[in-house]
């Protein structure tokens, strides 16, 4: 029982379909696209209708992945949903997509890592089903951001966009896909991203309580740019692999920038480097499903080569994975 090996047999992905332009951040703020771009490599992100929460648009990037893969989810053992976004404290955004999905039996869990929850998500599937517990674990990483982002704030309003993705991990006696993991937090730094809750202060600090998403993006910056390499290189190391033998590093989609910084203090370089901000903005526990869908549809992303994820936000905390992309090409 415990020889089982986990494998990646289906993803889908859903955006909505209204578009946030640059344009039109020009009309709400002291912006401009020329601004945005260089600050941060987006020119576009999709926004969710009001009446559209977040499990609702995980339950149609469920729905793609059925559509694309001809599969079935009704025997699914385990739904582990990331999410910064629930449309409710309870039940869980994962209950909502059963109920949505009419699943009949299967465990569910809401996941709290922020950026970093897809990657959690798929270690925690990874586990499940090589432990021998479960033998098919459906993940998603999906948010609404829009709807905690200050639209008043340029700072962070141009920066935020919703999506979902959905992976299938399940049993298989063959060679897995799943490589090598890694995991770490640095608590202390919660405190420059954060969306209140119960609490009015942190590590003694006040903090904004009108339940919009805060974030000190210089902060972010100058811990994701010294930690992210140093981390994937320790990530790689574990693979037993060389940085050039992995075939695309995929980070959350922070910032272009951001992005630009890390691989120019290795070990990937940018161009072997996959991303989705560009028309979809920081999308969050989202946003790294989003960019292994569009490798695929650009024909870029094929069976066999070994990607490294790596998920890293609020908490502050980060979650990386190496995987054989085992998934099979689609005519």
């Amino acid at each position: 029982m415990n020889q089982s090996k986990a494998i990646i047999t289906a993803f889908g992905t859903y955006v909505p379909e209204r578009i946030l332009s640059n344009a039109d951040l020009e009309k709400m703020v002291d912006t401009s696209d020329e601004w945005i771009v260089q600050r941060t490599g987006m020119r576009e992100r999709r926004i969710a209708d009001e009446n559209q929460f977040v499990s609702d648009l995980a339950t149609k990037a469920v729905e793609d992945m059925i559509g694309r893969y001809q599969i079935n989810v009704n025997d699914v053992d385990m739904i582990l949903f990331a999410t910064s976004t629930p449309e409710y404290a309870f039940p869980s955004s994962a209950s909502r997509v059963q109920a949505n999905l009419g699943i009949p039996h299967t465990g569910v869990l809401d996941l709290n890592a922020a950026c970093a929850g897809f990657t959690y998500g798929m270690q925690m599937a990874d586990s499940l089903v090589t432990s021998g517990m479960y033998r098919k674990v459906l993940v998603i990483g999906a948010e609404t951001l829009s709807k905690i982002t200050d639209y008043t704030d340029r700072t962070t309003c141009v920066l935020f966009g919703d999506g979902a993705g959905a992976f299938l991990v399940e049993r298989s006696a063959e060679e897995g896909d799943f490589i090598a993991a890694i995991s770490g937090t640095h608590g202390e730094g919660g405190v420059h991203l954060y969306k209140s809750g119960l609490s009015s202060e942190m590590n003694g600090l006040p903090l904004k309580v009108e339940g919009s998403l805060v974030q000190n993006g210089r902060e972010i910056y100058k811990w994701a740019v010294r930690m992210i390499p140093e981390q994937l290189s320790h990530l790689i190391t574990k693979a037993e692999l060389e940085p050039e033998q992995i075939d695309w590093f995929v980070p959350h989609s922070a910032n272009m920038r951001m992005i630009e910084a890390v691989c120019e203090r290795g070990p990937i370089p940018l161009e072997r480097t996959l991303t989705s901000m560009e028309y979809r903005g920081n999308t969050s526990a989202a946003s790294i499903p989003l960019a292994l869908q569009l490798a695929v549809d650009e024909g870029k992303l094929k069976h066999g080569q070994r990607v490294a994820l790596f998920g890293f936000g609020g908490g502050l905390t980060y979650s990386g994975l190496v995987l054989k992309w085992g998934v099979p090409d689609r005519d």
